[in-house]
């Protein structure tokens, strides 16, 4: 905690611009060693294409032998096999309407609180672009109460994470903990995902500046989302589990230096979130591709089993386990939720009738019959 409302906190490099692979190339870093408190990698994806070596991006080490693992703490939030949650991220998206949601709304209609019915969690990326204000949190919170089970997820605002320039303070902080605190009384905070660009690289004042911001909002579940491989070293693992915070497992597209899909696992809270895999838009910088086609992506059957072990693998040593599916564009991130849902659980589930519609093969996992059975495919809808 700084002392005095001015106070900013420094932060060394800029890290809010947009970056293209074209410029990368060289060899990948080693794989990650076995690493046996913290992490439970799988073999990585790395693509066929060269890579920049991670060493080149990497603060000098102290000793050549790696960092003694952390004992997990044997108090209540010891991580061990518990609750698992699956669910998109955000909800307000306007090419939902039609696809996830009805196209004519009930009154009293609230997206939050139709996810509810399919979902136990819901990734809140609102807060990632201006802080949570309390009474929407509160609403929100109402709107799920028929489902127990539900806990929300929310992003930390950008401008601890991406904001390098200006840096924070006191009063950013406490315009951010007004709404998470509301969520974290009514016990529906699940985690604060603090999500790091790819222009983020691990440096030793970032790490350092990651390391502040993990004690200055310890008093939250945290998770650190971070997307350049000069993160995929022990020392990264240690840091978080030092600091009780869990790490982000991702799937984007592996472009470069990109971090590659993985199984970890260092705190009480396991965390994975799949973002697509649009190559072509994912570092576009053509004002001409909308912003929705980065997540214009919908995983396939067999793109999606290797997470199901990997989901499987962070469940077994978490006690909460949030995966979000972030490739929202037209309701696939829902699609492939739901997906992953059935799979995980062995059971068919419950589907949205709008989105079954669009997506045919949702038949195959759906509890109930269509509700209106057509004998021709809604214009638009896959074949």
């Amino acid at each position: 905690m700084r002392k005095g409302s001015g106070t900013r906190i420094p932060f060394s490099q800029h890290i809010t611009g947009k970056h293209s692979s074209r410029n990368r190339s060289g060899q990948r870093p080693p794989a990650l060693p076995f690493y046996p408190a913290l992490t439970l990698t799988l073999p990585s994806l790395y693509p066929a294409l060269g890579v920049l070596h991670a060493d080149r991006f990497m603060p000098p080490r102290k000793s050549k032998s790696p960092p003694q693992a952390v004992s997990p703490d044997p108090s209540p939030n010891t991580a061990r096999s518990g609750a698992l949650r699956v669910g998109p991220a955000g909800w307000s998206y306007p090419d939902w309407s039609g696809y996830v949601y009805p196209a004519r709304r009930s009154k009293g209609f609230h997206e939050a609180a139709y996810l509810a019915e399919f979902f136990d969690t819901i990734e809140i990326n609102t807060s990632f672009y201006q802080p949570l204000r309390p009474e929407h949190a509160e609403q929100w919170i109402d709107r799920v109460r028929a489902n127990p089970r539900f806990l929300f997820t929310a992003k930390l605002w950008q401008r601890f994470t991406h904001d390098s320039v200006t840096g924070t303070t006191l009063e950013d902080e406490r315009a951010v903990r007004a709404g998470f605190d509301v969520l974290q009384s009514a016990g529906k905070l699940g985690a604060v995902l603090l999500q790091f660009p790819f222009s983020f690289h691990r440096t030793q004042e970032n790490t350092s500046y990651l390391a502040a911001l993990l004690k200055r909002f310890a008093d939250y579940s945290l998770v650190v989302e971070v997307r350049h491989a000069s993160w995929d070293f022990p020392e990264t693992l240690s840091l978080l589990s030092e600091y009780n915070a869990g790490f982000c497992n991702i799937d984007q597209p592996v472009i470069g230096l990109s971090l590659t899909p993985s199984a970890q696992a260092t705190s009480a809270v396991g965390y994975i979130r799949l973002h697509g895999r649009r190559y072509d838009t994912w570092f576009s910088d053509d004002p001409a591709v909308p912003a929705h086609e980065r997540y214009n992506y919908l995983y396939t059957s067999a793109e999606l089993a290797p997470w199901i072990s990997r989901v499987r693998n962070v469940a077994e040593h978490s006690r909460d386990t949030f995966v979000v599916t972030n490739n929202h564009f037209q309701g696939k991130s829902v699609v492939n939720a739901l997906q992953l849902i059935s799979i995980l659980k062995g059971t068919k589930v419950k589907v949205p009738e709008p989105l079954r519609r669009h997506y045919p093969e949702l038949d195959d996992i759906a509890e109930a019959p269509p509700a209106e059975p057509t004998l021709f495919p809604l214009a638009g809808s896959k074949k």
